[in-house]
């Protein structure tokens, strides 16, 4: 072995210990081995790294629900109350993303994850049998999950179809986009509103014959013929009278 060889040895001995000495080094700043800034609401926990993740383990949910278990802004929400069965976090939100006040990336697939795998985990023959055939036919199961998911736990109180089409929303939606692209409205001169679409409570009371007939210069329009005042612009849009919302 000749000079030259041994010192590029020497070098590359001196380079690894130097990497690997670097988190206990107090003359290397902490931030060369940090992955970046903890959000908002996590940055009193910059410098205490074992209070969310475990030594050959990384994050796991149980370092999480030691803070967030008795969280009853969000257990006690409709649309946020399924947290506290879920059992797991880092798939939905992440860290180390800079002073965001919000670290979450809402992924239904991840969620359809979450619940694939708590049908593994308990046992239930009916599942493992079609574990089993997805496997055999090397066909995923993400996305039949995801297709599966309950969208009524979270979204009840969202649905403008006033629970007409009932819970089905996969039938007619994706979780990519909630807007349908193939969707076209009836023809204008439709007179059958009412198969789609349900007045609001004010069109249940006294106030419909009051105002709304009034407003619109139809006192004799009945409260299911939508086409005597509205038009499909806009719900808002009053025939004769334009832009016009009364709440």
């Amino acid at each position: 072995m000749n000079m030259k060889t041994l010192l590029i040895g020497v070098g590359l001995l001196v380079a690894v210990a130097a990497v690997f000495a670097m988190p206990y080094s107090n003359t290397v700043p902490r931030y060369a081995v940090n992955p970046g800034l903890l959000s908002e609401p996590h940055a009193f926990l910059e410098n205490r790294c074992s209070a969310c993740h475990t030594p050959l383990k990384g994050i796991e949910a149980s370092n999480c629900i030691v803070c967030h278990a008795n969280d009853e802004a969000l257990l006690q929400r409709e649309p946020t109350a399924f947290h506290g069965n879920i059992g797991s976090c880092k798939e939905c939100h992440y860290e180390h993303s800079g002073r965001i006040q919000h670290p979450i990336a809402m992924d239904h697939s991840a969620l359809s994850r979450i619940g694939f795998r708590q049908l593994r985990d308990s046992g239930d023959e009916e599942f493992n049998q079609g574990d089993s055939l997805a496997r055999f036919l090397n066909v995923g199961r993400a996305s039949s999950f995801q297709s599966q998911l309950n969208c009524t736990a979270c979204h009840a109180k969202e649905d403008p179809h006033s629970s007409q089409f009932g819970s089905n929303c996969a039938a007619c939606h994706e979780t990519e986009r909630w807007s349908i692209a193939t969707f076209r409205h009836p023809s204008p001169r439709s007179q059958d509103c009412a198969q789609c679409h349900y007045g609001p409570p004010c069109h249940r009371t006294t106030h419909f014959r009051e105002v709304c007939a009034q407003v619109a210069d139809k006192p004799e329009a009945k409260v299911n013929e939508c086409y005597s005042c509205h038009q499909t612009t806009s719900w808002n849009d009053i025939k004769g009278v334009g832009w016009y919302k009364s709440h």
